[in-house]
């Protein structure tokens, strides 16, 4: 589906932005990607071999987001796509519930999930502004942007992050539509991943979750669930779709979800 499409994955060393830059090179891609741990470079370097380059970056940095679109276009000869994953949990840095949110825990968490995506989607626009032959922009949000959940899942400088970003995206699909760029979301549900260990291991969540996302017999979600969908919105096939916002949470956002007694 995706035969020598060039992308950039922005966070794709771990968890969903590797899971996703496997399944778009078995698709024929040709990658650039983005991780911040030395460790999880050089996993993914072995993991995607010949056909991706992988760079060492902080995606809080704008230049991490230029050079990276950069080096697609040196490495590859043009840009078709960007997928941001990059982002996290703020709890460390002081996230959670409003009244209890540190200043630094509000800044950090911001700036790790949505003025990055704000970096990266920047660059990419210029560069297919410049090629003038549109492009595919696929930013990660979550659930809990839209479908809050306080019972297990109260930190509230994190959704705003997420939800800024469904409203980036819908404002950029607007505005680039005629140049034939295209600008969708993701928003999985729980997903098991680093960021979500604490959540994934705790055995009052894990009973949560089966009635949250009753799919599939009620579980957490896998990276390898979005892989599919990740595909698609860069391919051809998804060459008339842009502003959309897709749920990839296995029931989360249409129901209640029972806690226990």
């Amino acid at each position: 589906m995706l035969d020598q499409k060039r992308l950039v994955v922005m966070g794709g060393t771990s968890g969903l932005g590797l899971s996703a830059a496997r399944a778009l090179v078995r698709e024929g891609a040709r990658l650039v990607v983005v991780g911040h741990l030395e460790e999880d470079v050089a996993r993914a370097g072995e993991v995607l071999g010949a056909s991706a380059r992988v760079l060492l970056g902080d995606a809080t940095e704008p230049a991490v987001s230029e050079r990276a679109i950069g080096e697609c276009v040196d490495r590859f000869g043009s840009l078709d796509g960007l997928y941001h994953v990059a982002g996290g949990s703020g709890r460390r840095f002081g996230d959670g519930r409003l009244d209890q949110v540190s200043d630094e825990g509000w800044d950090q968490t911001v700036r790790l999930n949505l003025t990055t995506v704000g970096w990266s989607n920047r660059a990419a626009l210029r560069q297919f502004l410049r090629q003038g032959q549109g492009g595919s922009i696929v930013n990660l949000s979550s659930v809990v942007a839209y479908r809050p959940s306080p019972g297990h899942f109260a930190t509230h400088a994190y959704a705003a992050a997420k939800a800024g970003i469904i409203g980036l995206s819908l404002s950029l699909a607007a505005s680039y539509a005629a140049q034939n760029i295209r600008v969708n979301v993701i928003a999985p549900g729980l997903t098991d991943t680093p960021m979500a260990r604490r959540a994934a291991q705790d055995p009052v969540i894990q009973s949560f979750i089966r009635t949250k996302q009753p799919l599939d017999g009620g579980r957490i979600a896998v990276p390898e669930d979005l892989d599919g969908l990740v595909v698609f919105l860069m391919s051809d096939g998804a060459k008339f779709i842009t502003g959309q916002v897709v749920g990839v949470d296995g029931g989360w956002s249409v129901t209640e979800g029972q806690y226990g007694q």
